[in-house]
């Protein structure tokens, strides 16, 4: 399994970056937003949905990547059903999106992290502009993801 280094530049690499991004675990504290660099980062768990049924890993077998998510640009940032101060508390992402400012011209926007519990970090941007890189070798897990959709 090769490690990703994922450039977001436009939505649909974003996309690209959120679907590998489903169910990242991480911990609250693993937050960080830097004001005068105008960056938001974070370390998450992400589990290796590319190695999911590969038959050289193993149809059963399954893979979680350390990764290091950054978005730049970032004007400000809030947080809702966020508990700032357990900082050991353990999220699991759903899902990244963007929505664009109301004028078409303008690259500026939100980004929004989706998490399970409907917890949100909203993320406001000058422009779309951030990395997705694996920065550990994978390790295997027991659990796979599972999600119910009739809920």
């Amino acid at each position: 399994m090769k490690p990703l280094r994922l450039r977001i530049e436009d939505q649909d690499d974003l996309n690209v970056v959120s679907a590998h991004l489903q169910d990242a675990v991480t911990a609250v504290g693993d937050f960080a937003f830097e004001p005068k660099r105008r960056r938001f980062a974070c370390v998450v768990n992400r589990f290796a949905w590319e190695a999911e049924g590969t038959a050289r890993l193993g149809p059963r077998r399954h893979f979680r990547v350390r990764a290091g998510l950054h978005f730049d640009d970032v004007l400000a940032v809030r947080s809702q059903n966020i508990r700032q101060d357990a900082k050991d508390a353990i999220v699991s992402l759903l899902a990244v999106r963007f929505e664009p400012s109301a004028t078409p011209e303008d690259p500026a926007g939100t980004i929004t992290l989706d998490f399970a519990g409907g917890g949100t970090i909203a993320l406001d941007v000058e422009c779309l502009e951030g990395h997705l890189t694996d920065i550990t070798g994978p390790w295997e897990t027991r659990h796979k993801p599972a999600h119910d959709l009739d809920a």
